[in-house]
């Protein structure tokens, strides 16, 4: 069973096909993608442990995942815990992961950096702080991914809209507002896959923004390989095996976000038992010759793990999210390519169908779609997709059509 419906399950479909695997999809949404390439749908909130369960044991499944949809996550971890099935992690520890408030609590009982954070379930408890915050401060809902609802405060004049937008984007409606940490070189992400609760040697990537975009704190780009100095890969891999042995994690993929500071600190700032979006695990099979998403398909059902050593990568490879520009409005027509450059993409991955209306980029949820790129070298492909203008052409009607 998949949790969710999103385009991002498509290559895991394929795999567990490949496996002779039936997939059930799982969401309220009938219409979303995933359910036209799985063998069956139930209609349910993913967020509904209990509702899941029922339907998990109806349906008799041998797995559940949640890849690359964030809300399931606990949930996919509560059925496999309740069903007995694999899964990364226990409920607790994925309860822990993927709440931002009690994974910093956790970093920081556990003597990790972490940045000093507190949270709040009311606004008005929020703003009770105000005279307290030690500027700048990054607000955030405590369950939501893709930058949704995240907000850079640099004065207690913009506090209140920041703390709005983020408890308007929380699920359970907790908040968490934390010291921003300044970055040196780039915020890195990647999809790591740990046999027994350790990671041999992740993949780290460069991760870069569109600082004209409506939410400026949504990733554009990442690029692989990574260009941080390799004394602080290990020392996040360290990091990393060592928050595995404590939440006693065992086989499967995980999402990672971490970055370098200028105190000379590395920081784990998101690991997720599940598939990033933006197709991050995809890439890193094309790009490496790993092949993390059909061994996160054999994990979750029980049979026997085949995952390939990482190789060196060739050239250097993105995931681009195709996005609107600031004030871009109207109906999607096309979405064109410069010719001299398809030659350079490898895979294109559109989010909504031609005619769909244009919604400012607020989240990794409102991308337009993904497209993974291969360059020669990495001033190539940064020099490409810094201008989005010159190679990327989002053709917009400012009329709805009507069949």
């Amino acid at each position: 069973m998949l949790l969710g419906g999103t385009r991002f399950l498509l290559p895991v479909i394929k795999e567990a096909h490949k496996l002779g695997i039936y997939v059930i999809t799982a969401d309220y949404l009938p219409d979303n993608t995933a359910h036209k390439y799985s063998d069956d749908y139930f209609n349910l909130s993913i967020i509904n442990k209990e509702a899941v369960l029922e339907a998990a044991r109806t349906a008799n499944i041998s797995g559940i995942m949640s890849f690359g949809v964030d809300p399931g996550v606990v949930t996919a971890a509560y059925v496999a815990e309740q069903m007995g099935l694999p899964f990364q992690c226990s409920y607790e520890s994925a309860c822990i992961l993927q709440d931002k408030a009690s994974f910093r609590r956790f970093l920081a009982d556990n003597g990790f950096n972490c940045p000093a954070a507190k949270n709040y379930s009311s606004t008005e408890e929020a703003l009770l702080d105000v005279d307290n915050i030690s500027w700048p401060v990054i607000v955030k809902p405590v369950d939501s991914a893709g930058s949704k609802g995240v907000t850079v405060v640099h004065d207690k004049e913009h506090i209140q809209e920041a703390v709005k937008e983020a408890f308007d984007n929380s699920l359970s409606k907790r908040i968490i507002v934390e010291d921003f940490l300044d970055t040196v070189g780039f915020q890195s992400s990647t999809d790591i896959f740990t046999i027994g609760g350790v990671v041999d040697a992740p993949i780290f990537s460069d991760q870069m923004f569109d600082h004209n975009a409506t939410n400026p704190l949504v990733p554009t780009l990442e690029i692989w390989p990574t260009s941080m100095p390799t004394q602080y890969q290990s020392d996040l891999t360290h990091q990393l095996n060592r928050l595995f042995h404590l939440l006693q994690c065992q086989n499967g993929i995980y999402n990672v976000e971490c970055r370098i500071c200028s105190n000379g600190k590395t920081y784990l700032m998101e690991v997720s038992p599940r598939g990033g979006g933006n197709h991050i695990a995809l890439l890193q099979d094309m790009a490496m010759g790993t092949n993390y998403i059909e061994n996160e398909v054999r994990n979750a059902v029980g049979l026997p793990l085949d995952l390939r050593p990482p190789t060196a990568i060739e050239g250097v490879w993105g995931t681009y999210s195709i996005h609107p520009y600031e004030g871009l409005s109207g109906w999607l027509r096309s979405i064109n390519f410069n010719e001299k450059l398809k030659k350079n993409i490898k895979m294109l991955d559109l989010a909504f169908p031609f005619g769909t209306a244009i919604k400012p980029f607020t989240g990794a949820n409102m991308s337009l779609g993904d497209v993974l790129l291969h360059f020669d070298s990495r001033e190539q492909l940064i020099d490409i997709t810094s201008n989005p203008a010159g190679w990327v052409d989002i053709v917009v009607d400012q009329h709805p059509h009507h069949d």
